[in-house]
């Protein structure tokens, strides 16, 4: 939560200047505390459909234990669903045009899979565009994660994501590269994010369009970027909501995709992610897996109760730095009612005062 400058003091001003939250006393005094809504947007296949939902609950939860926070998941009814992911939105999942009519403070919109070269061919992308269109006019800001990142980048400046050759799958250090922006402040300068994706949208692609890039890395690209305002859209092209167990279970995945003859090679390890000692079993586990196909024979299970102690997560806690500034920060300039996306006097072309 922010600081308040009740003195003259000029560290006040100081950690102002440098991106943190500062709150005027006067304003400070008159401020009307509430809970925050949170809408989420899940856009994952039914069998990540709930994980993606914990994942993503638990990020805005544990990242501030003093606010309160009213989280609203929803979904479209264009992504195919099974009997299992359309009993567990019908029953637990909100409508969107119910959630118009309350409002939100902020939206998560997660990734998905798709199965079509042009984003614009998928059965999301309309009502999608309409939803992003929506949020820029009545929420706070939106977050975007991964694939909504490149839905959003091509629906809304028609920037088409560019294939990468080859899968980036693992754990990637990253730098912050500009340390003045509020979405960063107290965040560490180099931390660790993990990425699932084939596609890219480059540096370049961002700041053709007066887009910023906050944090990249030299294997994996630009991971977080805002919006030529600062605040409004916030892109994620990695995934640090990812519990430490995520890669494992897609690698678990990718090998029974192999087994079941629907992939052609057998999977390689996710890069910068395991120990050696469980790159090792998992070595040990491909060489039986395809010794018993050539002998005709049901491959062996993956070993995952001798994995699970042996992975170290080195992304979580900033990500919970990253998602406790934007939330903050949202908490700052949203109106008073949920309908209102910011209070008197916020500029929406630069609400975070940081294009000055």
């Amino acid at each position: 939560m922010p600081l308040v400058a009740h003195t003259e003091l000029p560290t006040f001003t100081r950690l102002r200047e440098e991106g943190g939250t500062v709150l005027p006393r006067d304003y400070a005094l008159h401020q009307d505390i509430r809970a925050l809504h949170i809408g989420l947007l899940n856009m994952m296949p039914d069998a990540a459909l709930a994980a993606t939902e914990r994942q993503f609950f638990r990020l805005v939860g544990e990242s501030n234990q003093i606010a309160q926070f009213y989280m609203h998941p929803f979904t479209l009814p264009q992504l195919p669903r099974g009997p299992g992911g359309r009993s567990h939105v019908e029953r637990f999942y909100e409508d969107f045009e119910d959630i118009k009519q309350k409002g939100l403070d902020a939206l998560i919109i997660t990734g998905a899979n798709v199965s079509l070269p042009d984003l614009a061919m998928e059965p999301f992308w309309e009502p999608l565009a309409e939803i992003v269109d929506w949020a820029w006019h009545n929420v706070t800001s939106t977050l975007c994660s991964c694939l909504a990142t490149h839905a959003v980048m091509q629906a809304r400046y028609g920037e088409r994501r560019r294939h990468r050759g080859s899968k980036l799958w693992g754990v990637f250090d990253h730098q912050v590269v500009d340390r003045g922006h509020p979405l960063v402040a107290g965040v560490n300068t180099r931390f660790n994010v993990p990425h699932s994706r084939f596609n890219d949208v480059s540096r370049e692609q961002f700041e053709r369009h007066g887009l910023r890039v906050l944090v990249e890395s030299g294997r994996a690209g630009a991971h977080l970027a805002v919006s030529p305002d600062g605040f409004r859209v916030v892109f994620f092209q990695g995934h640090p909501e990812y519990d430490s167990i995520s890669l494992l279970k897609e690698y678990k995945r990718e090998v029974l995709n192999f087994v079941n003859g629907e992939r052609e090679d057998f999977p390689p390890l996710p890069e910068n992610y395991l120990s050696l000692q469980a790159a090792a079993i998992l070595e040990e586990h491909r060489e039986r897996v395809q010794q018993a196909l050539a002998r005709r024979m049901p491959a062996p299970a993956l070993p995952e109760a001798l994995l699970v102690d042996r992975l170290d997560n080195t992304w979580h806690d900033s990500a919970l730095a990253v998602v406790n500034n934007w939330i903050g920060n949202v908490y700052q300039l949203t109106g008073a009612e949920r309908w209102t996306p910011f209070r008197p006097g916020i500029d929406p072309e630069d609400p975070l005062d940081w294009n000055r």
